[in-house]
């Protein structure tokens, strides 16, 4: 496995609409590789979430999560999603896109703002063993998902942004923002 280079901010990958994968190549070597070292890179930059544009490869997958388990049905927002990698997904919105929340991205580092996101989605991808799964997310999860997805479309989480009023460099987010999580 490898820590792979992050895309940031103004190279054109991050603007661009990222390719499907045929079905019969996920279990291609190429294709595990690039998931396995997304998950790498993801770790260790403490990411919650990493899309394959932002590692300069134009590519339909993302992976997500904090911890080993299993994607079930629903994905609760406990705090504690599971790993996942997502291949070609498609979302469907549950509820309202009202929910704003902070948001930072690998490819924008330092960088937080307030994003709208739907509350919860529902998830249709094939996963790393080309398996179709389709399940339900809540909370951070969905906004993960929503998050990771929208690098697959060309779209940084500014794009969805309200205001930029409330856009924060990381130090100064924790210093005078974070009582208002609490």
């Amino acid at each position: 496995m490898a820590i792979l280079k992050v895309a940031r901010m103004g190279h054109p990958i991050l603007r661009a609409k990222a390719l499907p994968i045929p079905p019969d190549q996920i279990l291609t070597a190429p294709v595990q590789r690039l998931i396995d070292d997304m998950f790498e890179t993801m770790r260790e930059y403490s990411g919650i979430g990493l899309a394959a544009p932002q590692v300069h490869s134009g590519l339909r997958v993302f992976v997500a999560g904090l911890r080993e388990g299993d994607v079930g049905q629903t994905v609760p927002d406990d705090g504690e999603m599971p790993f996942m990698a997502l291949i070609n997904p498609e979302l469907t919105m549950v509820g309202e896109v009202t929910d704003e929340g902070w948001e930072g991205c690998l490819s924008i580092p330092h960088i937080r703002g307030l994003v709208p996101r739907a509350p919860g989605v529902r998830v249709q991808a094939f996963d790393r063993t080309g398996k179709r799964v389709t399940f339900t997310a809540t909370g951070l999860p969905a906004r993960v998902i929503q998050h990771e997805n929208d690098h697959l479309d060309g779209v940084l989480f500014f794009d969805r942004m309200r205001s930029f009023e409330s856009l924060a460099f990381l130090e100064e987010h924790r210093r005078f923002r974070a009582e208002d999580e609490e």
